[in-house]
């Protein structure tokens, strides 16, 4: 637990550890409120690290706290903690009130994401300004440092925190993730403290000088090059630094929404692997872009560099003591996000869209100059940087962690949809638009300067997600109706020029730029052209696209074109592979509905297919029905978006999958996937894999175990079934040696024995599917099977005999005796004629 420093003990806090043990939630809560009121700010700050910590549970996850993340409406409690829990409920008030005095209270850097907490313990400065000045350095070494956070940034830390902390989930948990109290709370704090209308609330206690002690301020040689590489300039000083007293109240609240948004990408997003942070923390790969932004801006009339730029201190700062042997292996840690937790990085993506995009006209539009000249509240000039500057790089690392390795299933789907959000921003301007016009609007062309800022969120990812569709299984709805969302958001018009645009900004060759540069800042009074504007204006976008593309990817990246040659061949590759995936559904369903007309009534009889190895087919509920005719819709429908994206010919394309038809029908279908032999049988080669996911080969799967041993159908008597079981173990074991030895001889009564003692067709098994030599040795041995008289049918037939020999005055005996001689001849008849009605 998290804790201030050494104080007295605190009755108070006795009395509520030992409260919290007897009384219930709103006793305990009825009487937080009243102390908290009551109670002076010297001792509220003993209890506060207490309370935080029951609320949210333990850093470690030992303490669960309130369970937020587990309770849901339809709980009785759920309205009491969200009512404790508002912005501007008692435990934010105790918040301020202790944020007025000044206190600090320590959390371990040892709770810190894994990139930063390994930066920090070799002794470098993290870029987030958020860790800055908040250093402790104890006597005792580098692995006890703590962060001293004033109380406003540890409630948002232990806030932020309460997400990622492991949860074990109680015992048939079926609630969903978007509606409880944590999701909630979420959104409530984003709107509080970002709103779109409006300034944020001002705090309700004040100190001494008028306003609530905001963190101290960074320092002017450290800028927000974790957040972006883009020139400083573009964010106003009043958002680095921390408001003067006599500033614009507005300007004294903004840090809380910095704070806010800081502590959420820090904890959320800053998990990506420690190679990648360490690359993007190198001192060389910033240098090299900050070498290549002076190349660029090596002209007259630019703006100077702000002091420090041109030095190394301006990304990394060296901590005040001895950097100890590199950390990097021995910090390693397996970060996978849950569902839930990328569900809530979607709903801040979502939000924070919303919250630049009520941006007001006249600030969007206008140039950095001429808003230099003119007042803009900080609140307007936070929404003008909050996505590119907060958000891009770790939203980018993050998604791309999460696409390389998420699970090849229908979950995927938060991921995919939290990246849709983002690469959409036109989504969330506030405007209500009939959903089905909005399906085919064109993308404005003011989204042009985002598409180009965010390249990478485009084509990368597109790329990333290709990769992992050409292995994922498309017969199945979900999967399939991912491939079509893509499809389709990237189908919108005027996106894909865009994105194109783009892509050429970025392939612009230098000299290009470096001959246009001379004339391109003279204005026509100093003999330029009118048209130097124009070149100005391409020269700057051409700069914003390279710097984002060097910035995520390093300087040495090699990019691969969205609209190139090689991807082009990916997607027609994707389009074999949905076309696969259409004729497989469709043949699935087609086999569907045949064995649903043929297992009819009169299959019980025996006139059906009674083949027990069909019964495993593998098939799936979402194989089946109604799914695969969204598998055929989805698909159908992504193929049409995907020509339109990639602009391909309709006659190729038809051409294209009409022999993929062809060449099905001759066959391939029914072939087995790529194998080459093994030891123990056929083994998949890679080629066979991407066979059997994509549904254009597959096995045809048998039970190849012992026979006796297979589940009990619903067709079978479970009792008898047992008892025919250990009847026929006994006497196999007993009769083994004499029944081996009768089916070894080669005359007449070895082949009799073989056809009752010996499983058919076992030879045939090893070139259908993999299986071990041992077990198919083992499998061949003869034994005696009674299994097939504990079926209903076989019982039913049996009956149907012993009425039929009772109508014709038999009696039991004689009708045993009758059916026993009547299988016997059957045998006997297959003996002597089996193998010539098999040749026939």
């Amino acid at each position: 637990m998290a804790a201030p420093t050494l104080q007295q003990p605190s009755f108070l806090l006795a009395n509520l550890k030992t409260d919290s043990t007897t009384k219930p939630l709103l006793q305990r809560c009825q009487d937080l409120v009243k102390i908290i009121e009551e109670y002076p700010a010297k001792e509220l700050h003993l209890i506060f690290p207490w309370l935080v910590e029951c609320v949210f549970g333990s850093l470690d996850g030992i303490i669960a706290g309130w369970n937020l993340r587990l309770l849901h409406p339809r709980n009785h409690e759920y309205n009491i903690v969200m009512e404790f829990l508002n912005p501007s409920g008692p435990m934010m008030k105790l918040v301020y009130k202790l944020q007025a005095e000044e206190y600090k209270y320590e959390v371990p850097v040892n709770y810190l994401p894994g990139p930063v907490k390994a930066c920090i313990q070799e002794g470098v400065l993290p870029d987030c300004p958020l860790f800055h000045n908040k250093l402790q350095f104890p006597l005792s070494g580098l692995l006890s440092l703590n962060l001293a956070l004033n109380p406003f940034e540890f409630f948002m830390f232990n806030f932020a925190y309460c997400l990622i902390t492991p949860k074990i989930y109680p015992q048939g948990y079926h609630g969903s993730s978007t509606d409880s109290a944590y999701f909630v709370l979420v959104d409530t704090y984003l709107k509080y403290f970002l709103p779109s209308e409006g300034n944020v609330p001002p705090s309700p206690f004040l100190d001494s000088r008028g306003s609530v002690t905001a963190p101290s301020p960074r320092s002017s040689s450290v800028s927000f090059a974790g957040y972006g590489v883009h020139s400083p300039s573009l964010l106003k000083h009043h958002i680095f630094h921390q408001p003067s007293v006599n500033a614009d109240p507005s300007a004294q609240e903004i840090w809380r929404s910095e704070t806010l948004l800081q502590m959420f990408v820090e904890i959320w997003l800053h998990h990506y692997s420690l190679e990648m942070y360490q690359k993007l923390q190198s001192p060389q790969v910033k240098l090299a872009l900050l070498q290549y932004r002076l190349s660029m801006s090596s002209m007259p009339c630019q703006p100077h560099a702000p002091p420090g730029s041109g030095t190394l201190h301006t990304y990394q700062v060296l901590l005040p003591f001895h950097s100890p042997p590199p950390l990097w292996g021995l910090l390693e840690e397996p970060f996978s996000p849950t569902e839930e937790h990328v569900l809530v990085v979607r709903l801040l993506v979502k939000h924070l869209h919303a919250f630049s995009n009520s941006l007001k006209p006249e600030q969007l539009s206008s140039s950095p100059s001429a808003h230099s000249h003119t007042h803009t509240s900080p609140l307007e000039e936070f929404k003008r940087v909050v996505v590119q500057r907060f958000v891009q790089q770790k939203l980018y690392l993050f998604l791309q962690h999460c696409f390389g390795h998420w699970p090849l299933d229908a979950s995927f789907r938060a991921v995919l949809e939290t990246w849709l959000s983002y690469i959409q921003p036109w989504r969330y301007t506030g405007e209500k638009t009939n959903p089905q016009v909005d399906q085919s609007r064109t993308v404005p062309d003011k989204w042009e300067s985002f598409v180009q800022e965010n390249l990478l969120m485009y084509t990368k990812l597109f790329q990333v997600f290709l990769n992992r569709t050409v292995r994922t299984d498309l017969v199945n709805a979900k999967n399939a109706l991912m491939v079509f969302r893509v499809a389709k958001v990237f189908a919108q018009p005027n996106l894909a020029e865009m994105i194109q645009k783009g892509e050429q900004l970025f392939l612009e060759p230098e000299h290009v730029l470096h001959h246009r540069q001379p004339r391109g800042y003279l204005t026509p009074s100093q003999g330029g052209s009118f048209l130097s504007s124009r070149q100005r204006v391409m020269t700057d976008v051409v700069f914003r696209v390279k710097s984002h593309v060097y910035a995520l990817e390093g300087q040495d990246c090699q990019y691969k074109q969205m609209f190139g040659t090689e991807l082009r061949g990916a997607v027609m590759k994707l389009i074999q592979i949905i076309a696969q995936a259409r004729q497989t559904a469709k043949r699935i369903s087609d086999h569907s509905n045949e064995m649903a007309s043929n297992n009819s009534f009169l299959s019980w009889f025996g006139m059906g297919p009674a083949d027990h190895n069909n019964m495993f087919t593998g098939a799936e509920p979402e194989e089946s029905g109604e799914c695969l005719k969204k598998t055929h819709e989805f698909l159908e429908r992504a193929l049409e978006n995907l020509c339109q994206i990639f602009k391909l010919n309709q006659g190729q394309l038809s051409q294209l999958i009409s022999n993929l038809s062809s060449s099905q029908d001759d066959g391939n279908s029914k072939q087995l996937p790529d194998c080459i032999q093994g030891e123990n049988g056929l083994i998949l080669t890679d080629l066979g894999r991407m066979q059997i996911i994509s549904g254009l080969r597959r096995f045809d799967l048998h039970y190849q175990g012992d026979p006796e041993l297979q589940p009990i159908r619903s067709y079978e008597n479970a009792l008898l079934v047992r008892l025919f079981y250990k009847i026929s173990s006994l006497v196999n074991e007993r009769f083994g040696g004499h029944m081996d030895a009768l089916c070894s001889r080669p005359d007449f009564l070895g082949r009799l024995g073989r056809h009752y003692l010996a499983e058919q067709d076992s030879s045939v098994k090893l070139k259908h599917s993999p299986m071990s030599r041992r077990t198919l040795e083992r499998n061949r041995q003869p034994r005696l099977s009674l299994r097939s008289l504990a079926s209903y049918r076989t019982i039913l037939l049996l009956l149907l005999c012993y009425v039929v020999g009772a109508l014709l005055s038999f009696g039991p005996i004689s009708s045993t005796l009758i059916i026993l001689t009547g299988g016997f001849l059957f045998g006997l008849f297959m003996t002597l004629f089996g193998d010539k009605l098999k040749t026939h």
